[in-house]
């Protein structure tokens, strides 16, 4: 198939891999010209260069580019898949640093706490719009696929501002029910599942397993393998003891990141002090800095360690099978006219999710085609569920939307008092001076003066 996808921040720690091996290992985009775009010129080399040993090693024929300019990257591109962060780790950490002083801990803190801090968040939203203003003029007929965070807040300001652009947000997390269906036992070709929510905040609804309800089995398991599970899993594991008492709370359960530290690890009532966290097997802030971070800073290495050695087999880094990851999937189906179903984030104008806004980005099942991609309609959630995603996940996207569009310090402050470790305006004051005062941070201060 001959066509143009462009990968910005094709140096991406977490998933340039991905992107490499489900690229060469897809026939059906044999003739695909592939641009790797980075503002990191040694990020940029090492990824194109290994890209180019695995193709070659693999027999792909793919035509590989690489540039440090977006506008060339771009140029002719019948895909644009975002993996960039503007603003890196290193900011977040100093951040989080802070924040800790203040009286901030991890745990349904999704705004201060988490790698969607605000922070982070507000150089990212710069480079969507930027990135989706380009893309209308310079080829305004591609698709943008957005898997750089904030997936949420990123999908809802674009749907709003820049409703002609044929865009979607892509997230692994909903790859937890999985682990579910695995640990009870199921065949995963012979399940089916809804999960619907809005990004990192996904609920099991329903499953069926070959056209019966597996609810009774995910009992069964809770009342009978659970404690033994507990006993070797590691901290803050998506089937540990506090996703699964929020199922025992509510009757659905949380999926993937909705608890677990990449999504924020929501609810906080079981963050409150390191006792607690202790009683719920939970441990957010070293999942962070022991094992996280310490990855993405292995993954860099790696690729720069096997790009750069002839003798080095990409092979043994890269793989030879394909991830889960859906991008380049849902690139091949709707290249080639290829229907499949896939779980994605996309404005809730078809009122996909029951209760939440009409535009504000969703995630959901929708089929994929050469005809796009088109939502489908999921059952309600539970009253109590979807009153936390109104109050959790809601209602702080949309003062930091309205805070980012508005220029306005008050109502950013406004954000910091909507965390459930807020104690007091003058503690919320305090913390935000001291970000917005760190020098790197010279223009999110001149965008909230």
């Amino acid at each position: 198939m001959s066509i143009k996808i462009a990968i910005i921040g094709a140096g991406s720690a977490t998933f340039s891999l991905s992107i490499i091996r489900d690229l060469c290992l897809t026939p059906n985009l044999a003739d695909a010209t592939i641009s790797f775009m980075d503002i990191d010129p040694a990020r940029l080399d090492c990824a194109h260069a290994l890209a180019a040993r695995y193709a070659q090693k693999v027999g792909a024929r793919l035509k590989l580019e690489k540039t440090t300019e977006r506008l060339e990257a771009l140029s002719g591109a019948d895909f644009v898949l975002n993996a960039a962060l503007a603003a890196g780790h290193h900011r977040l950490r100093e951040g989080w640093q802070i924040a800790q002083k203040h009286g901030y801990r991890m745990g349904g803190s999704l705004h201060i706490m988490h790698d969607e801090a605000f922070w982070i968040n507000f150089y990212q939203l710069r480079l969507f719009e930027s990135l989706a203003q380009d893309i209308l003029r310079v080829c305004p007929n591609a698709w943008y696929l957005q898997i750089a965070n904030s997936v949420l807040s990123g999908i809802t300001l674009l749907g709003r501002n820049y409703p002609q652009i044929n865009l979607v947000g892509l997230c692994h997390g909903y790859g937890g029910v999985y682990h579910i269906i695995r640990q009870l036992g199921l065949d995963p070709a012979e399940c089916e599942f809804e999960l619907p929510g809005v990004n990192h905040f996904l609920f099991l609804t329903r499953l069926y397993h070959k056209g019966q309800n597996a609810f009774p089995l995910l009992e069964r398991w809770i009342a009978e393998q659970s404690q033994n599970y507990w006993q070797t899993c590691g901290q803050s594991n998506e089937m540990g003891p506090a996703p699964v008492d929020v199922y025992k709370r509510y009757g659905v359960f949380p999926i993937g990141d909705t608890s677990t530290p990449g999504g924020g690890s929501w609810p906080w009532w079981y963050h409150t002090d390191p006792e607690t966290e202790a009683r719920w097997k939970e441990a957010p802030l070293s999942w962070y800095l022991e094992d996280y971070f310490p990855y993405l800073q292995r993954n860099l290495a790696e690729i720069r360690r096997v790009s750069q050695d002839p003798a080095a087999d990409p092979l043994e880094l890269v793989g030879a099978e394909k991830s889960n990851e859906s991008f380049i999937p849902i690139i091949e189906s709707i290249s080639c006219g290829i229907p499949r179903t896939f779980i994605v984030n996309i404005p809730n104008t078809g009122e996909f999710v029951p209760g939440l806004p009409r535009d504000f980005a969703v995630e959901i099942p929708a089929r994929v085609g050469a005809a796009g991609i088109q939502g489908i309609h999921t059952h309600r959630l539970p009253r109590p569920i979807l009153a936390h995603i109104l109050r959790d996940r809601v209602a702080p996207v949309e003062m930091e939307l309205a805070a980012y569009e508005q220029r306005s310090r008050q109502l950013l402050l406004q954000l910091v008092l909507m965390d459930p470790w807020t104690r007091s305006e003058a503690q919320a004051n305090a913390f935000l001076d001291e970000i917005l005062s760190l020098p790197y941070h010279e223009e999110m201060r001149e965008h909230y003066r």
